[in-house]
């Protein structure tokens, strides 16, 4: 059980809040006479002239006379059955004893529960039972670190309360260790055809642990996969200026160079084949986050949650929880596509978050970055890193990859077929072609998602790539979530067996209503524009009109109905005529 604190033990000052140090001023200064005994100033004159009762009175001047300094009168709780009120030492113990067995376990009962096994055991012992206040007020006396603790998880007490290191083992230099994670955006996407609403992204981002500095990311609409972490460490690893220009965002983004380490938590999308056997590739040591050690992820995570807060100030955002998006239609007001929306996070990273400073850091994350590579009067810089020779081959080696045998017709891949005179010599190829029962070679092809027109071919002879395109160069080229979409549809028509002309007529179908939809949306939009257009021109006139009355000459004439008037030629009297009146 912890020490005990003496009821007149006054608090530090540091401690007292503005209002607690007003208190102990205002109490100081009625029993001010007292103390000083000022002459003709009695406890019952002060008690009149202040108001106080005579018992708080007494009470006040006991806690200064005790400690007589003036944070001994600051405002204290009603520690009467904390402190001073004692229980006998048998009814002490059985509280104790039920509080470490029953409350600090992985069960986590509840206090109550608590409290009535406390008054079972002491009824049974004959004790005294205490009441349930006192009950909760020993259980309040216990570190919430080790509550965590004892009734969670050691490691999530830790987390929670242990201090960060200020730095990160082994990131003495750019692109040392770089972390990497991904996290959904909270925005809803539009499509580029009909603006309408396609769901939320997901991005992969990629962090230089030395520096802050942003080495590369992606955006799309799958969720966390072996893709989204390829492209974004080949994203992270190349050169960026062609790619900045195509997005046509202004700024530099001097970060390239393969990293020395990269660090990840334990998901499976990080653990595959392919991450690894790239890795091996290009000297990338692979390090994981220890299990339950997320203040291991800070950096990365600290940048995700930037990230997701400029989020939350675009349209067609979801925000982060419901109370916020409760009165937001996000869909109603989506209007990022995930290319715009690419441009967008680029435009951030390049012109707000590389040159904002950073505070643990003491700089801006593009200062920290060419610091580490020019170097500096206490580190030595590392220079600027050799540019990758074969870019595609980097791109495609941190691609997922799939095995086929190679036919006389080529290869098949989620049933279309390439073909390319490179695969004629691999026809029919052999593992171990002179064993009694020889098993047909695989080998390794790769394709881009966003154009499956062509995959990737590994000749392990040359030791390359080759493109081979379609086998029917006819067809037209399509991403894998427009070639998804076609399989969905032909499976709603309940269709089972696919072969590769009905995906491509299905998707020449598709093609051809999404035209239409869209030659009749504009034809709508522009119908729109010119009726709103006509009746901004109607409203003008109108108002116009009603500007320029013409005036009404009053000439006194009246009509009355039992005179007889003559044709207009024979008229006397010309009413619109004054000079015949």
């Amino acid at each position: 059980m912890e020490e005990l604190v003496p009821l007149n033990s006054p608090k530090a000052v540091s401690d007292l809040s503005n209002e607690d140090w007003k208190i102990a001023q205002y109490r100081y200064n009625i029993i001010a006479p007292i103390v000083n005994n000022v002459r003709g100033i009695t406890v019952a004159k002060v008690c009149e002239m202040s108001g106080v009762p005579r018992r708080t009175l007494h009470r006040w001047l006991d806690r200064y006379r005790a400690n007589p300094v003036l944070s001994s009168l600051a405002k204290t709780e009603n520690k009467r059955n904390r402190y001073n009120y004692q229980l006998a030492t048998n009814v002490e113990d059985v509280i104790q004893t039920v509080i470490q067995e029953k409350y600090l376990r992985k069960q986590k009962l509840s206090i109550r529960k608590v409290s009535l096994d406390v008054a079972l055991t002491c009824r049974e012992q004959g004790l005294e039972i205490p009441h349930y206040s006192t009950v909760r007020r020993r259980i309040h006396l216990i570190g919430e670190e080790e509550k965590l603790a004892r009734r969670q998880h050691r490691s999530i007490a830790e987390n929670k309360y242990q201090p960060l290191n200020g730095h990160f083992p082994g990131a003495d230099y750019p692109l040392a260790v770089v972390q990497i994670d991904h996290t959904p955006l909270d925005i809803i996407c539009v499509d580029d055809v009909y603006r309408e609403p396609v769901g939320k992204p997901w991005v992969t981002m990629a962090i230089d642990v030395y520096s802050r500095m942003v080495v590369g990311f992606y955006i799309s609409l799958d969720p966390p996969g072996a893709l989204g972490t390829g492209l974004c460490l080949s994203h992270a690893i190349l050169p960026k200026d062609l790619w900045l220009s195509s997005l046509d965002v202004k700024g530099k983004w001097p970060c390239y160079g393969v990293m020395r380490a990269i660090h990840m938590d334990n998901a499976k999308e990080f653990h595959g084949k392919m991450l690894e056997r790239a890795c091996q590739e290009y000297g990338i040591e692979i390090n994981f986050r220890p299990v339950a050690k997320p203040n291991y992820g800070g950096h990365i995570e600290r940048l995700l949650g930037t990230v997701l807060q400029e989020i939350h100030t675009l349209p067609g955002t979801t925000f982060s929880n419901t109370k916020d998006r409760k009165y937001y239609d996000a869909e109603g007001r989506a209007c990022f596509t995930i290319k715009e929306l690419e441009r967008w996070l680029a435009t951030f990273i390049v012109g707000v978050y590389h040159n904002r400073r950073h505070n643990t850091i003491n700089t801006t994350p593009v200062a920290r970055y060419l610091e580490g590579i020019h170097g500096s009067d206490t580190q030595i810089g590392i220079g600027w890193s050799e540019p990758v020779a074969n870019e595609l081959k980097l791109k495609l080696d941190f691609m997922p990859f799939v095995e086929r045998t190679v036919q006389r017709y080529g290869v098949a891949i989620d049933m279309i077929w390439y073909y390319g005179d490179v695969l004629r010599k691999w026809v029919h190829a052999y593992e171990k072609p002179n064993v009694r029962s020889p098993i047909l070679r695989k080998f390794a092809f790769k394709r881009d998602p966003r154009d499956i027109s062509a995959v990737y071919f590994y000749d392990p002879e040359i030791e390359d790539y080759f493109c081979i395109p379609y086998r029917n160069t006819t067809h037209p080229s399509i991403t894998i979530w427009e070639y998804k979409q076609i399989l969905r549809t032909l499976k709603a028509r309940g269709l089972e067996n696919v072969d590769e002309n009905l995906i491509f007529d299905t998707y020449a179908q598709m093609r051809e209503i999404e035209e239409k939809a869209a030659n009749q949306a504009a034809i709508a939009k522009r119908r729109k524009a010119n009726e709103r257009k006509e009746l901004a021109t109607k409203n003008s006139i109108k108002n116009e009109f009603e500007r320029e009355e013409p005036e009404i000459n009053d000439t006194g004439f009246k009509y009355d109905p039992n005179e007889e008037y003559l044709p207009f030629e024979e008229l006397i009297h010309d009413p619109f005529n004054q000079n015949n009146r």
